[in-house]
């Protein structure tokens, strides 16, 4: 892997796995409402949340899914790749203050389609908050 280009197709196994960790902050959460305009009360809201089911303001679950593309894209498979898609499950809420642990794990590698299948998961405290398996397009020494 180097800075510019990533991992090639060739040089990825089974097993192989990246991590990153960040503490969502106040400032995360209203940024990335902004950005993306989902101004949801129980985002925004800490009397509104705590009416909800949650009982106080959570983090998009987006904002989460973020950090799993952080490390697709920048350590595993790294730059270079192409996200072709992702499958999704929301297993519990982020709040703010929470340090949100992303990690990707291939899963299965397809070096003639130059295709990556990892499985992608987000965590808070060791507690898995985000479930799901990625598909990238990968480079290739090859050409």
């Amino acid at each position: 892997m180097n800075a510019l280009n990533g991992y090639n197709i060739e040089d990825l196994q089974p097993g192989m796995s990246a991590s990153t960790a960040k503490t969502v902050t106040e400032a995360d959460i209203v940024l990335f409402a902004g950005i993306t305009m989902d101004t949801n009360a129980v985002h925004m809201n800490e009397e509104f949340a705590k009416t909800t089911m949650f009982g106080g303001r959570i983090a998009h679950g987006m904002l989460s899914v973020g950090f799993i593309s952080a490390v697709l894209g920048t350590r595993l498979p790294g730059p270079g790749s192409i996200y072709l898609g992702q499958t999704l499950k929301f297993k519990a809420p982020v709040r703010p203050g929470d340090t949100v642990t992303a990690t990707v794990t291939v899963k299965e590698v397809l070096v003639e389609k130059k295709r990556v299948v990892l499985d992608t998961v987000c965590t808070v405290g060791g507690k898995p908050v985000i479930e799901g398996e990625a598909t990238l397009m990968c480079t290739s020494s090859k050409g």
